[in-house]
């Protein structure tokens, strides 16, 4: 009963809202019939993690979401034993628990973990579709459901910041981006809550922004900025207002910049 118990917590119980763009749906179904790891490659706030809620709740798969970042060890991961008022207890790391309930388990930001740490998961992404728990002296093999998906930005590779060949290997890749015009459009319409004619013109917004990138910009708007956005247009606020708190301010502290974006919305606005 404890596993069923285990896994019902992370099953996604409402549809999220996804609207694919290509052909990224089946291609993801083709991958999990194969079990295969998947790695997800596009910029912020494009709807990699959305992708992933939406795919787990469709396969009806349970779904365990990490965070990574810098100070993340291998046994935040995997696991490690704690002390409590009765000794010593193990328990068991986010990547352990999906692996033996046969979770999803995605890995978003998996670059920002330090390269140590990503290679615990090596040997659940061949053939061998296991974990050892060195510390406990366990080998866990991986339930017949589990799947491995990580995330990264290519926007932000670097020598010190980007995977190992030997971890990108075991990976099929799925390439995202900012969808089209008219696509993010309904997007930012039906999450943002918005009509058609505001929702286009933040899109337009977002995409003078996006041309900036790399010229004062590391990263245009992101869908979910203009999500913000449009949310704060709906609760009343004037669209100027709106987008410099949900849009410009977050993007950039450079006075020039924030002034180059501020026309930007008053052109449109």
């Amino acid at each position: 009963m404890s596993e069923q118990i285990d896994r019902e917590q992370y099953l996604i119980q409402e549809q999220p809202y996804y609207r694919p763009v290509a052909n990224e749906v089946a291609m993801y179904e083709a991958a999990y019939d194969a079990r295969m790891p998947v790695m997800l490659k596009g910029p912020t706030g494009c709807g990699k993690s959305r992708f992933v809620e939406y795919m787990a709740w469709k396969l009806g798969k349970p779904l365990i979401t990490v965070a990574c970042n810098e100070d993340m060890t291998a046994s935040d991961l995997v696991g490690r034993f704690l002390l409590d008022i009765n000794g010593t207890k193990w328990q068991d790391g986010p990547l352990t628990v999906a692996a033996r309930i046969g979770a999803i388990c995605y890995l978003d930001e998996v670059v920002e973990a330090r390269q140590d740490t990503t290679v615990v998961i090596h040997p659940l992404t061949d053939h061998r579709r296991n974990l050892p728990l060195e510390k406990k002296g366990e080998l866990v093999q991986a339930h017949p459901d589990f799947q491995i998906v990580i995330s990264y930005n290519p926007g932000y590779q670097s020598l010190m910041k980007d995977l190992k060949q030997s971890t990108k290997q075991r990976f099929g890749a799925l390439d995202f981006d900012y969808p089209s015009a008219e696509i993010e459009t309904e997007i930012v319409a039906h999450e943002g809550r918005v009509d058609k004619a505001v929702a286009e013109k933040l899109v337009q917004v977002a995409q003078r922004s996006r041309n900036l990138k790399g010229h004062g910009l590391d990263e245009g708007m992101s869908t979910r900025l203009l999500v913000y956005a449009a949310q704060l247009i709906g609760q009343g606020i004037d669209p100027e207002s709106a987008c410099r708190m949900a849009l410009v301010r977050p993007l950039t502290d450079d006075p020039d910049m924030r002034d180059t974006l501020d026309a930007a919305v008053g052109t449109y606005f």
